[in-house]
């Protein structure tokens, strides 16, 4: 570790706290969309400032500033102790730690091309081409592309000195039709904590075509019929069905009422872990930050933590939250990496990694072919949920209905609701590892000031016995 780092824990110490640490965060983002073949956004990002946690009596107390220069941050150490102090006072519990070797490490994420390194034309030549290839039906075509790089340093008072360069790209693409009497859109998205290359791989171009055909038939499809039938997800809806109704619910400070923005306490209360029946025996769900390339993946949390697998529904039986040092602390247990703020100005939360829905044994084709009637859709539209996150809704953009084992008419305007327990208990069925991958999702929001993170979400085609669908249009 620095001197300078040491000097600043040293002072945090000498002015009473028990524990300190000290983030600086340096973050580049650029990102570019074109609509109709027209640049619609163009921006270029650089931010860089510090971070001071310190623990005084069992009371948090936190200070940051702009800037990557180290001097003057004396008075940001001082500024967070005098919060601290002030929260001592009328702190209810003391916080408690559970511990954690300090690491003295440097974590790179896998990178084979560096984003930053190809050309902004080139980069907006790949989206021009993925919005030609829409054709000129399609009313609206649009094509994003965004690349991130953050730099971090972690220091402890306990002795860890860390520092991270993670960096991730990805892209997004959208077609809307329109006939004069309805409006149809189905789009695309995805990111990772990789190079270009994943870009590369994406092929926007023929995704492009598969998104804008299917925006064009959705306007003399048929609409989803209500009632009560089998439904099979696709990849994208299970991933976000696992974002919502598992992964914002296992956040133990939500469960233990510190954290309530965004429709947020929590159904799983601490008496259900280790004998609550989440899912079926067919749901086994983990929390994953070592997926090489997930979006949810790093080397190390906020708080130093290394990156782990944590399982949190083991065949349908509830097993585990996701944890901070100070939540661990609570129940005896070690922290399982989950705190991460979202730059240098905010203070770490507990929020998702990699949560995954882990495969089976199925193919895709198998479960369509061993569901009688039903339907199967893809496309995340809206969703919406109680505060408890176990009544939900969700909208599809597409659907197709499925009939004595094989697909046929597609079918616009889906959408299903149910109770998440209900909902997984109902998981017969998940595609097996093959046809798995880590969905990227760019935007999850917590905490006020809130912080929108970069999550993943492994997932594969599953199927749900009797759910209600084609309701709340």
């Amino acid at each position: 570790m620095g001197s300078p780092w040491e000097k600043l824990l040293a002072l945090a110490r000498r002015r009473g706290a028990g524990y300190a640490d000290i983030r600086l965060v340096k973050t580049k983002t650029e990102s570019v969309a074109l609509k109709n073949d027209a640049v619609d956004t163009l921006t270029a990002r650089t931010d860089a400032g510090y971070g001071v946690r310190v623990l005084y009596h069992g009371a948090w107390g936190f200070a940051s500033r702009p800037g990557a220069d180290a001097e003057g941050l004396e008075e940001v150490v001082e500024r967070a102790v005098g919060v601290a102090r002030a929260s001592a006072r009328r702190q209810r519990e003391p916080a408690e730690l559970a511990p954690v070797p300090p690491a003295v490490d440097h974590y790179r994420s896998p990178v084979v091309h560096d984003p930053f390194d190809v050309k902004l034309e080139d980069r907006m030549e790949l989206l021009r081409e993925a919005v030609t290839a829409m054709g000129a039906e399609v009313s609206v075509a649009r094509a994003g592309m965004s690349i991130f790089r953050t730099e971090k340093t972690f220091a402890s008072s306990e002795g860890a000195y860390i520092t991270q360069d993670l960096i991730e790209s990805g892209a997004s693409l959208s077609a809307l039709c329109r006939d004069g009497r309805e409006v149809q859109t189905r789009s695309f998205g995805d990111y990772a904590t990789r190079g270009y290359e994943f870009i590369q791989e994406l092929d926007l171009p023929h995704k492009a075509r598969a998104v804008a055909w299917e925006a064009r038939a959705l306007l003399e499809a048929s609409s989803c019929p209500a009632g009560v039938t089998d439904l099979i997800c696709g990849g994208s809806m299970v991933a976000l069905q696992v974002h919502e109704s598992c992964g914002h619910p296992v956040e133990l400070d939500r469960v233990l009422g510190s954290e309530a923005t965004f429709a947020g306490t929590s159904f799983l209360t601490l008496e259900k872990r280790g004998n609550f029946q989440y899912g079926s025996e067919a749901v086994t769900l983990t929390a994953d930050a070592t997926i090489p390339g997930g979006f949810g993946s790093f080397g190390y949390d906020d708080e130093g933590v290394p990156a782990q697998r944590t399982t949190l529904v083991d065949c349908g039986k509830f097993a585990n939250y996701l944890t901070s040092r100070e939540t661990a602390g609570r129940f005896g247990q070690e922290s399982n990496g989950t705190m991460r703020a979202v730059g240098w100005q905010n203070l770490p939360l507990i929020r998702m990694t990699n949560i995954n829905l882990e495969p089976g044994d199925w193919t895709p084709e198998e479960i369509i072919a061993d569901t009688k009637r039903g339907i199967f859709v893809e496309g995340p539209k809206s969703w919406s949920l109680d505060d408890k996150r176990l009544n939900f809704h969700f909208g599809q953009e597409v659907a197709y209905e499925v009939v004595d084992g094989s697909l046929g008419r597609m079918l616009k305007d889906p959408a299903y609701t149910g109770m998440t327990p209900e909902f997984w208990n109902a998981c017969d069925a998940v595609a097996g590892p093959r046809y798995w991958r880590v969905h990227g999702l760019p935007g999850c929001a917590k905490g006020e000031p809130v912080q929108s993170i970069h999550v993943g979400h492994g997932a594969a085609p599953a199927r749900f016995r009797q759910v209600k669908v084609g309701v709340g249009q």
